[in-house]
């Protein structure tokens, strides 16, 4: 998807003109070579559906105008995945893995390097794209770089995976029941594939 440097500098206008149109509060993102990151933290219902589906859709256009592409099919496999986030470690947990994305993809030695991510425009973008990115909710540590580029541990992202792949809202265990039974995800914590079969009985 992201050939070149144009074409991550293009995605980022494109994320500009999308938080133009639906200013929503993006908490991290980072955007790597097939697919791309964000924790957002929207105001009302509606609001990061609009934004998300503004951003691939236009995004997906203006790529196939560019690559002379048009009429190929779909740039996007899939509808955007999503989960919550209890407001809390948890959270910051989840923009480490965001922004830290770079190490782990093996695309930048330092993470504050990678240009197209919330890690590096905080320090280096411009006053418009500095504009896009919302200060959390919860105090950002002094040493928030040495932390991401200290990397994730396999525990970290172990507990990341189950949300990730399945949606499941990721916080502590009551957070989690309670977000699931709201939001009516209690199925992102059931065991995947078909149900056992139960014995005959006699």
């Amino acid at each position: 998807m992201f050939r070149h440097e144009g074409d991550f500098d293009a995605f980022v206008r494109v994320m500009v003109a999308a938080y133009e149109r639906f200013p929503i509060r993006i908490l991290s993102f980072c955007v790597l070579a097939d697919h791309w990151h964000f924790v957002v933290w929207p105001r009302h219902d509606g609001e990061l559906s609009d934004f998300f589906r503004w951003l691939a859709h236009t995004h997906a256009m203006r790529w196939r105008v560019a690559h002379h592409t048009v009429g190929y099919g779909h740039l996007y496999a899939d509808r955007f995945k999503s989960f919550a986030v209890q407001k809390d470690e948890h959270l910051q947990t989840v923009c480490r893995f965001v922004e830290s994305r770079p190490l782990l993809d093996g695309s930048q030695a330092r993470a504050e390097g990678w240009r197209w991510s919330s890690l590096w425009m905080r320090a280096e973008g411009t006053e418009e794209q500095k504009q896009m990115l919302c200060d959390w909710p919860l105090a950002r540590p002094n040493d928030w770089v040495s932390r991401i580029n200290a990397g994730m541990t396999e525990g970290e992202l172990d507990q990341l995976k189950p949300s990730l792949e399945r949606g499941r809202p990721f916080g502590d265990e009551k957070w989690q029941a309670q977000t699931a039974h709201r939001l009516g995800l209690e199925h992102t914590f059931r065991r995947e594939g078909r149900p056992l079969k139960q014995p005959a009985r006699l």
